[in-house]
This record gives C-alpha cells, sequence and structure tokens, in this order.
C-alpha cells in the first residue's frame, strides 16, 4: 500500500477520530484505525466497539492495501508536519510515514483484526433537518445521565410518534428532565423508542456542519446516521426508557415570567457561595420580585434579587443551582417562564412562547 496526501486532509480525519479511538489498553486494535486505500476510493474507519465511523479519505493511491494503523501516534505526527504526506506499508506490521526529509516507522496491526462494520437488518430510514437533529441533542443533552447505574439514563430517547408525524427526544437523570418535539415533516412506518448513548450524541453533532439533511437508518441494535460521505454507527442501549411524560407537570399555576440572562447572572452569582456538591439555591418568589440566597458555613453568605413578572402569593423553594445554569444555557430566548406549583413538586422551565422545549427540575428541601 502507499498513498500520497495533503497534510491538512489526514489531519482533519485523524481529530475527528481522537474522542472515538479506545484509549485504554484493554483491547489494542481499538487503539487503531483502519486505513482502507484503494484504486476507486479511500476511507478509515474507527471504533470502540459501542460507536464507529468511517470517513471518505481524499488521497492519491499509488498501490491500494489495508493495515491498521495507531491513531493517536500518527495524530501527533501529522500535526506537526510540513506539506504533503506520504504512507507506505512495508508489511501488515509496519508503515513508513514520510514528509520533507522528516522519516517516520510506525508499527502497526494487520486488518484481519479490526473489528467488522456490523450489518443493518429490518431497518426503517427517516431525514432530519441538520439544524433541528442538532438543536434537539444540544437541548437535551445536558440532562442526561453519564455514569448512572440505570444505564438506560446514560443516553437520550428518540421517541417517534406514527400518528402525530413527530419525533420527540429526551434527556434525563433523574434529577432533571429535558424535552423537545420536533415534527418530521414526513410519515414514520411504524412508532419507534430507541436510546442513543450519550458519547453517541456528542460524537454526531460534529459531523453537521456543511449538510443540511442527515439520513438516519433505524435497526434493531444500532443507529446509523449517513451525512454526505461519513457514516456514523452507535449501538443503541437496550432496556426500557422511564414514562417520561409521567414526570411532566400537568398545571403548575404559578408562573414567573424572566429576564432570561437576569435570571442566568444571578444564579451564576449567588451560586459561588453554595456549597460545592449540592449548588443548593434558595429561591424567594413574591409581587414583581425574585429574591436568591445561599450560604456556606465555610465561605459565607451571598445574596442578590432581580425583577420579575409575577402576581401571585409568595412562594420560597431550593434548588440545584447548576441544572437551572445547564437549562437556562441551552435557551435562546430573550425571556423565560418558570412554572411552580409547590416547594416540593417538579418545576417546569420553558422558552416563553415555545411549548415545544420543556425542562423539568426537582427542586431541593433547604
Amino acid at each position: 500500500m502507499k498513498l500520497s496526501i495533503s497534510r491538512e486532509e489526514l489531519q482533519d480525519k485523524l481529530s475527528n477520530i481522537q474522542n472515538i479511538v479506545e484509549k485504554r489498553n484493554t483491547m489494542p486494535i481499538l487503539s487503531h484505525f483502519l486505513l482502507d486505500a484503494g484504486e476507486s476510493g479511500s476511507h478509515i474507519v474507527a471504533t470502540d466497539l459501542q460507536v464507529a465511523i468511517k470517513e471518505p479519505l481524499n488521497a492519491s493511491v499509488q498501490g491500494a492495501g489495508k493495515v491498521c494503523i495507531p491513531a493517536r501516534r500518527l495524530f501527533e505526527i501529522v500535526r506537526e508536519a510540513e506539506g504533503n504526506l506520504t504512507i507506505e506499508s512495508e508489511d501488515e506490521q509496519w508503515i513508513k510515514v514520510l514528509y520533507g526529509k522528516s522519516r517516520f516507522r510506525l508499527a502497526c496491526l494487520a486488518s484481519a483484526e479490526f473489528p467488522a462494520w456490523p450489518g443493518m437488518e429490518h431497518t426503517e430510514e427517516i431525514s432530519f433537518r441538520t439544524r433541528d437533529l442538532s438543536e434537539m441533542i444540544d437541548k437535551t443533552l445536558y440532562s442526561a445521565g453519564e455514569t448512572d447505574t440505570r444505564y438506560t439514563l446514560n443516553g437520550l430517547l428518540f421517541d417517534i410518534r406514527k400518528e402525530d408525524n413527530y419525533i420527540m427526544v429526551v434527556g434525563t437523570d433523574g434529577h432533571r428532565l429535558a424535552l423537545i418535539k420536533k415534527d418530521l415533516g414526513m410519515p414514520s412506518k411504524e412508532e419507534k423508542k430507541v436510546i442513543l448513548p450519550r458519547k453517541a450524541a456528542a460524537e454526531v453533532k460534529k459531523f453537521f456542519a456543511g449538510e443540511e439533511t442527515i439520513t438516519a437508518l433505524f435497526g434493531k441494535n444500532h443507529i446509523l446516521f449517513r451525512l454526505g460521505d461519513v457514516h456514523f454507527l452507535a449501538r443503541l442501549i437496550e432496556g426500557a426508557y422511564p414514562d417520561y411524560e409521567k414526570v411532566i407537570p400537568p398545571s403548575n399555576e404559578k408562573r414567573i415570567t424572566i429576564e432570561r440572562e437576569l435570571f442566568l447572572r444571578a444564579l451564576r452569582r449567588v451560586s459561588v457561595i453554595s456549597k460545592e456538591r449540592s449548588n443548593a439555591v434558595r429561591m424567594d418568589v413574591s409581587d414583581g420580585s425574585l429574591a436568591f440566597s445561599s450560604s456556606n458555613p465555610d465561605l459565607g453568605e451571598a445574596r442578590d434579587e432581580i425583577e420579575v413578572e409575577y402576581g401571585g402569593e409568595a412562594l420560597s423553594a431550593g434548588f440545584n443551582a447548576r441544572y437551572l445554569i445547564d437549562s437556562l444555557s441551552a435557551m435562546t430566548t430573550e425571556r423565560v417562564v418558570f412554572a411552580l406549583h409547590d416547594s416540593l413538586s417538579p418545576t417546569l422551565l420553558m422558552e416563553e412562547g415555545n411549548e415545544d422545549y420543556r425542562c423539568v427540575i426537582m427542586p431541593m428541601r433547604i
């Protein structure tokens, strides 16, 4: 195998796979990527067995072949390179990387050791506008669990409704929930509920630029996103997702309308003093004002107040400030609606005028 390629092209493609290749040494092959150089086209493949990506490679091939190359090491070499590079295999155990007067010899692994690309059977194909899928991930991913023992929470639920022709994307860690609803724009053959792992959702967003439409193939155990010539495959999380609709409060009658930036800045200021583990902030709402307070025996106390639109009875509640900050940071409207029932019931946070994006946050006892 022998090919020539520009530094920019190779660096760009290797940068895309750095978070996918396995960095631990449990399976050495997973720290490598497969380079498949062919006369009619070349591509690279990387996987950690949960997520896999196949990207085209724009290269001039003088000799076809396949080899598994250590991803991190080649990326570091390419990052320091100047001009075009030549990659040439001696056999399936060694390659040479050449540019200018620089010469490198890297140990490799045989292409036969690389995991096979999973087959996709019984699939349904659905297309999304890239801006819609990007928004759905951005506005829900922060609420998903990361290392939760309830494994199904460590991902985003894609709930596709056939009759209503829409998709609901949901993230929750059991303490908070974010939900966004979008019109599919096309009918679905059947209703589906699949759980996309958190890592897969975060990684697939990187490949949205320049593409207007993303095609998703839903299989039994995998989902395949096709973005132009890039194929992104993820193993779905098995198990039943919680009944999220039961968590959403139906009628929180105490509604406070707040300027989003004022709300966000006040929370950030007061949470500086709150206890690091709980980030507890007390909120006291009364006619026309919302007061924030926090205390820490080792640090001191903080208090702030902002004007709001509210004319109901006074109410006090405690919250994890980070949960509120995450939700507000994902919102884009100038004003938000904070809807409460009482001091211990689930609270609803929404963008003003947008019922399709809702965040549910559980209060704290303070």
